[in-house]
């Protein structure tokens, strides 16, 4: 069964990781947080996702940036500075002996609670930190055959309900997303902003190419997202053509291309949505994704953190 962008190959090796807990490593079986933990009870906490290459982690300070945004926004305090979050994430790669081909998942929850309620103050103790690195890389087929895309009745909301440029646990309207695309047979749902304008995807970042012109959301109804916003850059900095303006499904249908973006996958082609065929309004285009894949890897290269 397809899961999209997120979609991967088996690794034996995952069974013996070794996870930090609060700092503490522990095996894949024994690596638990309480019934009571904000995280588990309310959604009430932060992450992120990084990729671990030859020791090194692509635009590490952008994804601190977006946690500690994040954390500062929910009034969560981390309890450790950024330096020695990274020096547990090191940790915990050493110790499993991991420098290539790894997917890091970070997540930061308000902490245990008291009693099984809303308001923070009945949060006792610290910050609950957990680190879980996996041996894991998207599938290769993934490029060539591209996603498939629906788009749901699931809206995303502006920062008056729930604010999208917090990457919280809470992902409740993502999942509702996803679930209609699966229902529906695509690999991953399409999502509108509150007037109908394309906004992104349930778990990445969407693009389209018409006439060369690289074109994305505004980025007001979805994640502040770090591959979203280093595409971005390397392409202006390549000198193409590139927008960040409201477009309509209308402008989607007859795209010579189409591509989400995401830590997990990088640049993902997306061969139809709705039903429609990409690039079908206008064969014979000559492709941009490909250039722009390189430019990204180049960047993602040049701005990696080493951590092991």
């Amino acid at each position: 069964m397809s899961t999209g962008t997120h979609d991967y190959h088996e690794d034996p090796r995952n069974a013996d990781i070794l996870i930090s807990v609060n700092g503490e490593l522990k095996k894949r079986q024994e690596a638990v947080v309480s019934v009571f933990d904000s995280g588990f009870i309310l959604g009430d906490g932060v992450w992120e996702g990084l990729r671990l290459s030859e020791g090194r982690v692509a635009f590490l300070h952008a994804h601190l940036d977006r946690l500690y945004e994040g954390a500062a926004a929910l009034d969560l305090d981390i309890g450790l500075t950024r330096e020695e979050l990274t020096q547990r994430l090191a940790e915990c790669l050493s110790a499993n002996g991991m420098r290539d081909g790894v997917h890091i998942r970070l997540m930061v929850t308000r902490g245990v609670k008291a009693t099984p309620y809303q308001d923070p103050r009945m949060t006792i103790g610290g910050p609950t930190i957990v680190i879980i690195p996996e041996y894991k890389a998207p599938k290769p087929e993934l490029a060539e055959s591209g996603l498939s895309l629906f788009t749901v009745h699931v809206r995303r909301t502006g920062p008056a309900e729930q604010d999208q440029k917090i990457n919280s646990h809470s992902k409740l309207n993502c999942i509702l997303a996803c679930i209609q695309a699966a229902k529906a047979g695509a690999d991953e749902a399409l999502m509108l902003d509150p007037d109908g304008f394309v906004a992104t995807c349930n778990s990445t970042h969407f693009f389209i190419i018409r006439r060369g012109e690289v074109w994305t959301s505004t980025g007001d109804y979805c994640l502040g997202g770090v591959t979203r916003g280093e595409v971005l850059k390397a392409a202006r900095e390549a000198g193409l053509p590139v927008s960040e303006k409201r477009f309509s499904l209308t402008d989607v249908y007859g795209a010579e291309e189409a591509f989400v973006t995401g830590t997990f996958a990088g640049l993902v082609p997306v061969r139809q949505v709705d039903g429609r065929r990409i690039g079908a309004a206008r064969p014979g285009f000559s492709p941009l994704l490909p250039r722009l894949s390189g430019l990204y890897k180049a960047r993602a290269e040049a701005l990696a953190t080493p951590l092991v």
